[in-house]
Parts: C-alpha cells; structure tokens; sequence
C-alpha cells in the first residue's frame, strides 16, 4: 500500500481560499460595519489569512499601525468574530461553511527588522568586505 506524502505547505485551494477571506475581512473593517471605538480609530492590517486543510478555521494575521499595544486590538477583534463571521457571508457566498476566524499579532514584520538590523550590523558588513577582497586576490 502506497503512503501519501506528507506535507505542510498549504494547497493551492488554502491560498486562494485564505486570500478570498483576508479581502473579506478588510472589507468589512474598512467600512466601520463592526461598532467597536477601538476597532474604528485603528487602521489595521492584514498580512495573510491561513486556512486549515478543512477551510473551517482562518487565521488572521494583523497588524494595528499605530498602536503600541497590539493584544488589546487583538483581543478586541476577537471578541467580535461571530459578527465578523456573519458579515463574510455577503462576500463569500461559494463558500459551503463560513470558517471560524482567529486573529493572532502579525509579528513577520518584527523579524524582518531584526534581520536587517543584523545584516547592516559592522561585524556582518566587516565580513562582507573581508569576502569581497578574497575575491579580488584570487582573480
């Protein structure tokens, strides 16, 4: 009996599926439809939508811009998922089942500091000259 091999990398329906709902959700926070003060004077933004293999559960990644403490709006925009929830409806009527939404801090764009900040760092740029002169000795 043959085995399937296993794989994390989401299939092509997940993504398509997951940017169909991302497009969704701004849609529906870009138009104020959720009454929340906090919600309604944050600008937010969202990376990525991670469907589940099932495309029962979305995950949103956000980041609220301007905002020093993310987990407040985090926790906000949970405790509006079921209205968020109702309001995809409109937009993503194909759908079979409306998926459950989480929505987690978007934290990519921190990493991608840290990483620049290392590669601009003098010890990383000292090795890139001492990289560039052994090149030009061996030519």
């Amino acid at each position: 009996m043959a085995t399937r091999p296993t794989t994390s990398a989401p299939s092509q329906r997940m993504l398509r599926v997951g940017e169909q709902v991302r497009a969704a959700i701004t849609q529906v926070l870009q138009r104020g439809e959720v009454r929340d003060d906090l919600i309604e004077r944050t600008v937010i933004s969202i990376s990525e939508v991670r469907m589940s293999p099932d495309l029962k559960i979305a995950t949103a990644f956000v980041t609220p811009l301007g905002v020093a403490d993310h987990d407040l709006i985090i926790d906000t925009l949970n405790r509006h998922t079921k209205y968020i929830r109702g309001r995809l409806g409109q937009h993503l009527r194909q759908m079979k089942f409306m998926p459950e939404i989480r929505f987690k801090d978007d934290t990519s764009f921190d990493n991608y500091k840290k990483i620049d900040a290392l590669l601009r760092s003098p010890e990383v740029q000292r090795d890139l000259k001492d990289d560039d002169t052994d090149t030009d000795e061996n030519r």
